[in-house]
């Protein structure tokens, strides 16, 4: 009897939490917040940094009045004065260390997240974004949208300094006050020039850093194929290309500040000689008193000072500006799962159900239908484009099908929780990614550790014992002390999908590089496994379709024929064609 179908589904990916991660768009434009707590403490600390830098001139001014008026030194006063200046000075130490702190743990969360959102997401959505730029993503624009909460928070100071200067010089002296508004037009301005041309330049910045980092990654990565094509001078031209609009863009944005430098340097200096003029006339009059002269110089310094405020806007700008570019990242939406589990009893029989699959407009699998019995084993053949790589990536849900049902045992994949669906699932790859630091991680990863007894097994189902046992330190050999072949890597693949207690094994393409000799030891290994594991194998060999106890043919995402290697040999020229490049034109090569 199925267990029961729960309706509540849950979102999740390698270590994601349940729950959507807040896309940059849902925040307008800004990374995820950081924890309450540590956010509150640095605006508290920004808050009293501001307080007892407002605090200070007037203390200054009684302290100045009353020696005036005493002729002698008040010494509580200027021991008043000595704490709000301690007291500036240590909040704003406080202020560097806690916005480091929160900037570090920000970037770590932040990419966390994106990395949940990636790996969460089917692997198709994720690459459509190249790796240069995702690397890029993940490190540099993360890290600057991290700096937006330190930011934000060293703009609370830098705008309750200027405004609490400016309240204050009122309270002085209103004349004084007046001059001091005459020119703050002019400063916001200024600001406002500043804030919106760096946001734009930035954007150009990082959208050119992220091209070059992925023009560099993609000529590493070929640096074979480029080597053997004579194109490095190309190949070199083709990835510093970007580099002229990257340093006009870096240019710009100090000539952006530049320019804003030399403004304030112009128009702060005749602010402050209006000011401190007004109040020296004050001053004259009788109307002010010295303690109040140096107060008042002193908050207009306050106010007209800009160089927090003008320096956290930037960096505000900057932030939201890579924030925009995670946007997309964040947004990936996670496969979502259910909590059904497979029966235990079950043999592994695998079910297609008039799947399509929709790629951008194009429908590139259309109403494929085949059942492989449990135990039993079946190969994928087709030209390349077929679908095949994609029905195996289906089969095991690394992606999802627009319509139709894939069954496994009878239970949807999409309403398995994923612990149960990755234990029952294993794949191989034609280019399997070394995961870990050493050979064993490679081999041993998945859900669950395998046995030492497991592992020797599928090491030698593998045809991988051999080279691993002739390493120095075996399985802990390092991978960046172990050159792989092609060959080698795949055999290492192998026996990561062979070291699972999976109830269904996919081969995608996963022999390609292996030589015929190993080719027929793995297949031998997988014939070993009929009755106890379900094989679907993608494949380009006559011998491994002969193999299979029957063969799935695609053609332009639909399913040409099914029935076994020796029929379809016999009755389908075109089927013979499949394997011509191949070499094997006996349609009985791979029968022992």
């Amino acid at each position: 009897m199925k267990p029961p179908l729960t309706t509540k589904a849950v979102r999740t990916g390698p270590g994601h939490p349940p729950g959507p991660v807040p896309s940059a768009a849902a925040t307008g434009g800004a990374p995820p917040r950081p924890p309450v707590p540590a956010f509150v403490l640095l605006v508290l600390c920004a808050t009293g940094g501001a307080l007892a830098a407002l605090a200070l001139p007037a203390a200054l001014g009684t302290t100045l009045d009353r020696i005036v008026a005493d002729g002698r030194v008040p010494w509580s006063a200027l021991a008043v004065c000595a704490a709000l200046t301690a007291a500036e000075a240590g909040f704003d130490a406080l202020v560097t260390l806690l916005g480091g702190t929160s900037t570090a743990t920000g970037a770590a969360r932040l990419r966390a997240a994106l990395l949940d959102r990636l790996l969460g997401a089917e692997p198709g959505r994720a690459s459509a974004h190249a790796p240069g730029d995702l690397t890029t993503r993940l490190t540099a624009n993360a890290a600057e949208a991290a700096t937006v909460p330190a930011a934000v928070a060293q703009t609370v100071g830098g705008v309750l300094i200027p405004v609490g200067a400016t309240v204050a010089l009122f309270a002085v002296d209103p004349w004084t006050g007046l001059a001091l508004l005459a020119g703050f037009p002019a400063l916001l301005v200024l600001l406002r020039l500043l804030v919106r041309r760096t946001s734009v330049t930035a954007a150009d910045y990082q959208r050119e850093q992220a091209l070059v980092a992925a023009r560099l990654t993609e000529v590493l990565d070929g640096a074979a194929t480029v080597r053997a094509a004579g194109t490095a001078a190309r190949e070199r031209a083709r990835v510093t290309e970007p580099l002229g609009r990257l340093s006009a863009h870096g240019h710009r944005t100090w000539d952006i500040h530049g320019r804003a430098a030399a403004g304030a340097a112009v128009l702060l200096p005749l602010l402050s000689l209006l000011v401190l003029a007004v109040a020296g006339l004050r001053t004259a009059t009788g109307a002010l008193g010295v303690g109040d002269l140096l107060a008042a110089s002193r908050y207009a310094l306050l106010a007209i000072g800009l160089g927090v405020l003008t320096s956290a806007l930037s960096g505000i700008a900057r932030g939201r500006s890579a924030a925009r570019r995670l946007d997309p990242l964040l947004a990936l939406p996670a496969v979502p799962h259910r909590a059904r589990t497979l029966p235990p009893a079950g043999n592994g029989t695998l079910e297609l159900r008039a799947v399509e699959v929709v790629r951008d407009g194009r429908r590139l699998l259309a109403g494929v239908s085949f059942t492989v019995p449990g135990g039993t084993s079946a190969a994928l053949v087709g030209r390349s484009g077929a679908g095949k790589s994609l029905v195996a990536a289906v089969a095991g849900r690394l992606a999802d099908p627009d319509a139709g049902t894939v069954l496994l045992d009878g239970v949807p994949l999409d309403t398995l929780a994923p612990g149960p669906l990755r234990q029952a699932v294993a794949h191989a790859f034609a280019r399997p990614a070394p995961l870990g630091t050493t050979l064993a991680d490679t081999v041993t990863a998945g859900p669950t550790r395998p046995y030492a007894r497991t592992l020797r097994r599928a090491l030698r189902d593998a045809s991988a014992a051999d080279f691993t046992g002739r390493l120095p330190l075996g399985l802990d050999t390092p991978l960046t002390d172990a050159p792989l072949s092609g060959g080698e890597h795949q055999r290492l693949g192998l026996a990561r999908a062979f070291a699972r207690d999976a109830r269904l094994l996919i081969l995608d393409d996963a022999t390609s590089s292996l030589d015929t000799v190993t080719d027929h030891r793995v297949q031998r290994a997988l014939a070993r496994m009929a009755g106890t594991r379900t094989r679907l194998v993608v494949t380009h060999r006559a011998s491994a379709a002969a193999a299979a106890d029957q063969v799935i043919w695609l053609a332009d995402g639909t399913v040409r024929a099914t029935g076994s290697h020796a029929d379809l040999w016999r009755d389908a020229a075109e089927y013979r064609a499949l394997f011509a490049a191949d070499g094997e034109h006996d349609g009985q090569d791979g029968h022992e």
